[in-house]
């Protein structure tokens, strides 16, 4: 309750959740708002299919083909090796990601489901990245419940101020910060390989420390007084905001937002996605 609140005194007003409610429809959304809150779409549906078919072996087509929209079935996407406990979270998250996207679309029309590229190899290639090598064998996201929270917090749930009602926004961190909270228990090497992801995430967005650590210096801390980060804020302990274009950076692994690949073999779709695919 408090972090919905406090967020909501940080979500610009203009993008706070009247924007979204059964009634959205009725009332014309102005243009640049639209933008903003279709932006997100692009990532409500890697998630959503990313946990429903890591718990459940099956995607939007089979559980809500309404809001796939007829856009094309994800590639490598295929149900995890997960334990109960994992399972019955990771199940949570996708049923939650079907809530984001029924919200969204309350608001406006937005798009068909982009390709989306979830297949192991895609998610090796981004380990092999932050870590500077090839990974052997490669980092595979179906192979565990461990390897499974790695990917969910790679995943980029990050933040874009006012692209997303208060509501959503906390949902996303409690998703997130779960995934770090149990990932935590396992030691230096999980803290390290997720520091080692937070990394090229930072170089990619140009924007400096916006995605940090799982155990961190002190200083880095909240209020300078511990080194666990979960989860994980600025040095006011408030969520880090993300422009889209940042975000392209992040999910099409390259540090250009017109050039796509990584989790978007053929980019993201909307208009703010697509007006830099024009200047390619």
């Amino acid at each position: 309750i408090v972090l919905a609140s406090l967020t909501l005194l940080l979500v610009p007003a203009s993008y706070s959740s009247p924007l979204i409610t059964e009634k959205s429809r009725d009332s014309p959304v102005p243009q640049s708002d639209t933008d903003l809150l279709e932006f997100p779409l692009n990532l409500e549906y890697l998630e959503a299919e990313f946990f429903l078919y890591g718990s459940l072996g099956q995607g939007l087509d089979k559980f809500a083909p309404n809001l796939s929209t007829r856009g094309p079935p994800p590639l490598g996407a295929r149900v995890a090796n997960l334990d109960p406990f994992t399972r019955d979270a990771i199940i949570q998250f996708a049923w939650q990601e079907l809530g984001h996207l029924r919200a969204i679309k309350n608001a406006l029309q937005g798009f068909p489901r982009p390709l989306l590229d979830l297949s192991p190899k895609s998610f090796a290639l981004t380990k092999d990245a932050a870590l500077g090598r090839a990974l052997s064998p490669p980092f595979d996201p179906y192979a565990s419940s461990l390897h499974n929270l790695i990917a969910s917090h790679v995943i980029p749930y990050v933040g874009l101020a006012g692209y997303l009602v208060a509501g959503l926004l906390a949902v996303k961190g409690g998703q997130d910060a779960y995934a770090l909270t149990r990932l935590h228990p396992y030691g230096i090497a999980v803290s390290e390989f997720t520091n080692r992801i937070s990394d090229p995430r930072n170089k990619l967005g140009h924007e400096g420390i916006k995605d940090v650590y799982l155990v961190v210096p002190k200083k880095l801390g909240a209020e300078d007084q511990i080194g666990g980060n979960v989860p994980a804020g600025n040095e006011y302990s408030v969520e880090y905001t993300r422009t889209p274009e940042e975000i392209l950076r992040i999910v099409y692994c390259c540090r250009y937002e017109s050039i796509t690949g990584g989790f978007y073999p053929k980019g993201a779709d909307g208009r703010i996605a697509k007006s830099h695919l024009q200047h390619c």
